[in-house]
């Protein structure tokens, strides 16, 4: 099987990918920056031209965020990459990735450096995912060398803002998830021994705005109601609320004043994490009903913003056998992998809640992801773009 793809293969290993990364990582592209990311967006559209499809920088849908005021202001995101390939081919692909990274522009992780002879590289977005688009291009530039290639057709995404929930982006994502058979996402492996990521739990990030009432803390402080005071009490109760399935982060309140005064603004910013579907409607439901509580009890008025972003993503029966292909496809290449649960999320979220198999961590080897010690192991490279290669090539043989 390998050496009937052999031309395929030797083509994935031979692209520029190294360049490539020390070229994208040295712009900042943090998921605030539009300047940075709109540099990058176009330097991944030249890129990615060397693809016979379609190319194009997408508009993101609106977005807001709730202030430390709790007033809820519009927000703007980059443009998203979207290249097509063979739309009527009889197997249809998606492989998605994200430009952004979580450093700012003013984080003081910006520069790169080599390790161990270069070997390794230290440098913001190197792994997480600057190494993974590259990979991705070199192993889709390489299916062109084959014969196969006329059987395929895909869809790219790489999406301006995953790295803040993809806000902008998830509807985009949906729709060009309708179906295909499988997706392939890069985000870096789990582990850095290749290590893929498998079931992920969901993640809803919530602004919760609480709005009492102020009066002067030594007059008439019973004339008060304080949204400090609720604000605390529901991030108590949801703290509390956490169980096997459940993870609940109270992350931060904001509001308050002047000592002497009752404060009648705060804003809870909370992360919850289900396991499973089921897990989610119950943290919604709990959500539900401790928002009414709090409201009853310290007689103030509560309004909830945001939501259940990244669904969970289980592996079910389709996932499965993708898994597998893809580690047979691996075992084959001589550099055998597994997988294994995850406790974070990311776009295959999404795409496996449309009904698609997907396997999400098919980027670079890698780790220290998003701090100052991330690093990529630069030979990963090629054995990943020979990876997603072989991979697409089976699925073009066999289907899944």
């Amino acid at each position: 099987m390998i050496d009937q793809h052999r031309a395929a293969l030797d083509a994935a290993v031979a692209a520029p990918m190294l360049a490539q990364v020390r070229a994208w990582s040295a712009v900042n592209s943090g998921s605030r920056n539009l300047d940075g990311l709109k540099v990058i967006a176009g330097t991944l559209a030249d890129a990615f031209a060397i693809l016979p499809g379609d190319v194009a920088l997408l508009d993101p849908a609106p977005g807001e965020e709730v202030d430390r005021a709790g007033k809820s202001n519009a927000i703007a995101f980059g443009r998203n990459l979207h290249v097509r390939v063979r739309p009527q081919a009889p197997v249809q692909l998606l492989l998605t990735g994200h430009m952004d990274t979580v450093y700012a522009i003013d984080h003081r992780f910006q520069t790169l450096t080599d390790i161990d002879g270069g070997a390794v590289i230290n440098g913001p977005g190197v792994a997480d995912m600057k190494g993974g688009i590259a990979l991705m291009l070199a192993a889709l530039a390489a299916l062109e060398a084959s014969p196969l290639a006329e059987r395929i057709g895909y869809e790219v995404i790489v999406n301006s803002d995953e790295e803040i929930g993809s806000p902008g982006s998830a509807l985009l994502l949906a729709e060009r998830a309708r179906g295909k058979l499988a997706a392939l996402t890069y985000e870096p492996s789990a582990l850095p021994d290749g290590t893929l990521a498998g079931a992920r739990p969901g993640s809803g990030n919530f602004s919760i705005v609480i709005t009492g009432r102020s009066a002067h803390a030594g007059r008439n402080p019973e004339d008060g109601r304080n949204a400090i005071v609720a604000a605390g009490d529901l991030a108590l109760r949801l703290s509390r609320a956490r169980r096997a399935g459940l993870s609940i982060n109270p992350a931060r309140i904001d509001g308050g004043g002047p000592n002497n005064v009752v404060p009648d603004q705060a804003v809870l910013r909370v992360n919850l994490r289900p396991a499973l579907p089921e897990d989610q409607l119950a943290a919604q439901a709990l959500l539900d009903d401790l928002i009414r509580a709090i409201a009853a009890e310290h007689d103030v008025s509560v309004h909830i913003h945001g939501g259940f972003g990244r669904p969970p993503k289980p592996i079910d029966d389709k996932a499965a056998r993708l898994f597998a292909l893809v580690e047979e496809s691996a075992a084959l290449l001589g550099r055998p992998i597994t997988h294994k649960a995850s406790g974070g999320v990311c776009d295959g979220n999404n795409i496996a809640a449309c009904g698609v198999p997907v396997v999400d961590t098919m980027g670079a080897r890698g780790g220290a992801i998003h701090s100052p010690d991330e690093y990529l192991i630069v030979e990963s490279l090629a054995e990943r773009a020979q990876l997603s290669t072989l991979v697409m090539l089976r699925l073009a043989e066999q289907g899944l």
